[in-house]
């Protein structure tokens, strides 16, 4: 449920309100610019699918605020990054801009960004910092908070909360 309710609306029914109240929905031409940012949008969903199932399987928990992982998940897509959920957000958001010619969606797309990157450094850090404490340092120092690293985190699964 919270999948459709936080990254859905995010990725989902407000791009789609902006599309829709800037007259922009519509069917894209088929080129390689549309299948292209049509590929984004999907890989951008898969990398989210994929981190809620490692926040189940590994994490035993969800991504829900009231039922948060309690093993920190360092394995998967987190060995490169420490975000890849919020990256697959992004991607799908941008991938839909491009797709639809949307300015907006890409002012909107920096506003998601911006957003993320205050909760991620005011909030979330300091909650993992203080649940999981040093063996979240020791990942945090390893893996880049946004972008990738190309030598994966070989760290163990995580230590419980």
């Amino acid at each position: 449920m919270f999948v459709l309710l936080l990254p859905g609306s995010v990725a989902g029914s407000i791009p789609f309100g902006i599309l829709r109240s800037e007259n922009g929905l519509r069917i894209p031409d088929l080129s390689p610019s549309s299948i292209s940012a049509a590929i984004l949008v999907v890989v951008g969903a898969i990398v989210l699918l994929r981190c809620v199932w490692d926040f189940f399987a590994t994490g035993k928990g969800t991504l829900a605020p009231i039922d948060p992982p309690r093993v920190l998940v360092v394995g998967g897509l987190y060995r490169f990054t420490r975000n890849p959920m919020y990256n697959g957000v992004l991607a799908v958001v941008v991938g839909e801009a491009w797709l639809f010619g949307s300015v907006s969606l890409i002012k909107y797309a920096l506003m998601v960004l911006v957003f993320f990157h205050l909760f991620v450094a005011l909030y979330e850090e300091p909650v993992l910092t203080s649940q999981f404490g040093e063996s979240y340092r020791v990942y945090r120092r390893a893996v880049p908070r946004w972008g990738f690293t190309t030598r994966p985190f070989q760290g163990a699964t995580g230590s419980t909360a």
